[in-house]
């Protein structure tokens, strides 16, 4: 299992690489290409929107033609739209391309996920669902340092080569150790009835609207310190780009260090308990994190409720990412798309408003983060009693 987890994991981490590892190059980028910081921005936003709406398309076309056809055709993308962000003599180029990358990126958001559901249900899927989670965690840790390092030798366009060649890996890693997990038997043919019929049964099922927007709204707090951080730790507590580095991987020991113990926890007192504890820490670390920088708490205050809320988002998010697809396996690839979808809109919408009301300090990017626990912990109290319920239901038959 560790070996398959590694292998989805890595494949996984390299839409998060794309994300993170060019964040120290954005005022570089700007200063080369003569742009404005918002200009610059642009390079996220259009990878973000690409990222979450090809979700859509890949979902159906895997539940069709299986999970390595796709897999080939976006990573093939991945690696051009990579190409052309190494070759882009301006900033209309450097944002086309970047949406490129994102249609192909986007492949590693859906297969995953549907690939686990097509091996396993339940704590198992959830055990290994948070081996996966364990590899990608890495990436916020190494890729804003790895892209420091290559900045030093190759600039920022140095980074997008690196990307590139991560795309070709992916490729190789598909191609050679990753088998075919939907036989033929098991694939659904798509067209527009079959799939209206799907996106019906999944916006209408309450459980995996829940489920799904507790994880959505769980990332999108991440969403929102990708958006602020570098602005808060070095603007306001003058970090350097190897400091700032450092602390944004803070985040994700904290996340990645709970999602191991989410499968074993899960199997001992049950799934449902399981994400309750998750939101119940993320809403009281995210809460306390605000209240005591708003009274003047500093750095190590932030840095501290951070790496503790998101510990318990590290329970939250793969478990409800495999629970949302329990209930329509048939439809994994299309539930999988469309849950990533939603989470992706969920988070650039949280950084939008999260624009509003951000002035450089560290208390409206908490703020908002607070929020998103807020919702997440309703949505939970929500959708939890239904699932259980649902399961009882179940063990009776």
């Amino acid at each position: 299992m560790y070996r398959f987890a590694l292998i989805l994991g890595m494949l996984a981490a390299i839409g998060p690489f794309a994300i993170d590892m060019y964040l120290p190059a954005m005022p570089g980028i700007a200063a080369d290409l003569s742009a404005s910081a918002s200009g610059t921005q642009l390079t996220l936003t259009a990878f973000f929107l690409a990222f979450g709406l090809s979700q859509l398309v890949y979902g159906p076309w895997a539940d069709q033609a299986g999970r390595k056809r796709p897999l080939y055709t976006g990573l093939t993308i991945f690696a051009l739209g990579s190409v052309g962000c190494v070759l882009a003599p301006s900033l209309p180029v450097l944002v086309a391309c970047r949406f490129l990358q994102g249609m192909g990126g986007a492949v590693v958001m859906v297969m995953p996920r549907a690939i686990v559901r097509d091996l396993h249900t339940g704590p198992k899927a959830t055990r290994l669902m948070a081996t996966v989670m364990l590899v990608i965690s890495v990436s916020p840790m190494l890729a804003p340092l790895a892209g420091s390092a290559v900045m030093g030798f190759g600039g920022w366009r140095g980074i997008f080569a690196i990307l590139a060649v991560l795309g070709v890996l992916g490729l190789v890693l598909t191609a050679r150790a990753l088998p075919e997990t939907l036989p033929p038997e098991r694939r659904v043919p798509v067209n527009l009835k079959s799939l209206g019929a799907g996106l019906r049964r999944l916006l209408t099922d309450p459980t995996f609207m829940g489920l799904t927007f507790i994880a959505g709204f769980g990332m999108a707090s991440f969403f929102v310190f990708l958006a602020s951080a570098s602005f808060v730790y070095v603007d306001q507590f003058g970090l350097s780009p190897t400091g700032f580095s450092l602390a944004f991987a803070v985040n994700a020991v904290g996340f990645f260090s709970a999602s191991q113990v989410a499968g074993p926890l899960a199997e001992r007192i049950g799934i449902t308990r399981v994400i309750l504890l998750g939101v119940g820490a993320f809403l009281c670390f995210s809460l306390a994190t605000l209240s005591l920088v708003a009274a003047g708490g500093g750095l190590v205050v932030i840095m501290g409720g951070l790496f503790l809320g998101n510990a318990g988002l590290g329970l939250v998010i793969p478990t409800v990412s495999v629970m949302a697809l329990d209930a329509h396996g048939k439809i994994a690839g299309l539930a999988a798309s469309l849950g990533g979808t939603l989470q992706m809109v969920t988070g650039g919408l949280m950084i939008v408003v999260s624009g509003l009301f951000f002035d450089g300090t560290a208390v409206p990017m908490l703020a908002i983060i607070a929020s998103c626990a807020v919702v997440a912990a309703l949505l939970a109290a929500s959708v939890l009693p239904r699932l259980v319920r649902a399961q009882r239901a179940a063990a009776m038959l």
